[in-house]
């Protein structure tokens, strides 16, 4: 028999899935079987999954299975942030506070893609509330290693082929740090690209829906979905894309496999023939990173959790209650003197884009951290999506323990599909399949 007619239907893509369904060729609930089989067999290890009944899978399965086509997603099973209301399961936000919360209706997001077909297979581990205190998801790659955070389920789940793509948020770098570590692609549209009612905030004027998948035309269907879109084949590019090598002024704290990370890709870029020059930020953008973690992220964060500090004090981490101290610490001048500075850098982001596609820039310090006390420095993140730009990264490359490093592509705000495009002719050239996800550990 074919080797690819052997291959598991929780190993294929959502794209892949949807065709499968769509001719016949499988039905929903033998891929929800092959997902719930995967995540019998391996979640004990890496604990993706807390909100998660297999019954209520096969039921929406079998639903679907009898009913007409839905839409793009008919059939594709989905992970989704545990910070994200689902009306049929709990929304517990990582914190013994929010223990056994049912919300009344979906959030937006969910709602779309139930309208699209989708499956929404379990609700994915996180942080306390899309903070930096983890649960107990490890890496699927190595169990002593951290996924990354605050969409530490989203990341592993995908990554270990429990289910073929799932839904993360990122305030500062919680989806593109845990695809990083666990080697998957991880994507942050423009802010404000998907509706966020029904999701938890952290800090509202920078929050962004994303999604971690295993393909860049996954991200493209799903994107589509959550943009009230009939999905489209993925966007081409007429010539070599115009790349800016922007090694930013945290360089000096990436570790080496982040710098050969960036500065191998820009290499064989070049080699492959896209338009590949160095970039550096105007003086504005300096110290940016710190402006948007340490001044908006906290203060906001303070403000979203008010009622917390004030009546459940005692059952939110150390973690958090340092971020909401810190937040409260923050004057209102200090904190529209931050606003301000992202507003004047934003309007000199058309100047930086105005020769390039895209910004090639480091993603993560480096592989992994080992142990699960701590998620990773999101730093080489939170600028960007401070700025409001579209970002993803591609797992294109491996550190000294074996585990994943990955580059971050940076487009204009509102670039996307432009982004995607050039994401699709970077990982054509230097991107290998075997760099994806995390089999090797089943």
């Amino acid at each position: 028999m074919d080797a690819k007619v052997k291959r598991p239907l929780n190993e294929l893509s959502a794209t892949e899935i949807a065709n499968k369904i769509a001719t016949g060729e499988t039905t929903c609930e033998a891929v929800v079987r092959d997902c719930l089989a995967r995540i019998a067999a391996r979640d004990n290890v890496v604990k993706a999954f807390v909100n998660f009944d297999p019954e209520l899978a096969l039921a929406q399965a079998r639903a679907i299975d009898r009913g007409p086509r839905q839409g793009p997603l008919h059939g594709v099973p989905i992970g989704v942030k545990d910070i994200i209301d689902t009306a049929d399961m709990p929304t517990e936000m990582g914190s013994p506070i929010y223990h056994g919360y049912h919300p009344v209706i979906d959030a937006s997001c969910i709602a779309l893609l139930r309208r699209a077909g989708a499956v929404i297979l379990g609700k994915t581990a996180t942080c306390e509330f899309a903070g930096s205190a983890p649960q107990e998801t490890t890496n699927p790659h190595n169990a002593a290693y951290t996924p990354g955070g605050s969409s530490s389920g989203s990341a592993a789940a995908v990554a270990d082929d429990m289910v073929p793509a799932a839904l993360g948020t990122q305030t500062g770098g919680s989806v593109l740090r845990p695809a990083s570590f666990c080697g998957v692609f991880g994507y942050k549209p423009t802010y404000n690209t998907f509706n966020k009612q029904g999701v938890w905030p952290a800090a509202d004027s920078i929050d962004t829906i994303g999604w971690l998948a295993r393909s860049i035309e996954d991200i493209t269907l799903l994107t589509a979905v959550l943009r009230m879109e009939t999905p489209a084949s993925p966007r081409k590019l007429s010539a070599a894309p115009r790349v800016g090598l922007c090694r930013t002024e945290i360089w000096d704290t990436a570790l080496p496999e982040s710098k050969t990370a960036v500065e191998g890709a820009a290499t064989a870029l070049a080699k492959a023939g896209a338009k590949l020059r160095d970039i550096e930020l105007p003086q504005a953008f300096a110290g940016l990173h710190a402006v948007a973690r340490s001044t908006v992220n906290f203060y906001e964060r303070a403000a979203c959790m008010a009622f917390l500090w004030d009546h459940e004090r005692d059952r939110l981490s150390p973690q958090m209650r340092r971020y909401i101290e810190s937040g409260r610490k923050i004057t209102r001048d200090d904190y529209v003197a931050g606003m301000r500075r992202l507003d004047q850098c934003r309007a000199l982001l058309p100047g930086v884009f105005e020769e390039f596609d895209v910004l090639l820039v480091p993603c993560v310090p480096g592989e992994a951290p080992k142990g699960l006390g701590a998620t990773g420095d999101p730093n080489m993140q939170a600028i960007w999506t401070a700025l409001h730009t579209p970002s993803i990264t591609l797992p294109t490359h491996r550190g000294p323990n074996d585990l994943p490093v990955g580059i971050q592509l940076v487009a204009q705000r509102y670039d996307d599909d432009r982004l995607l495009a050039c994401s699709q002719w970077i990982w054509g050239r230097i991107g290998t399949p075997d760099m994806v996800g995390a089999r090797r550990s089943s």
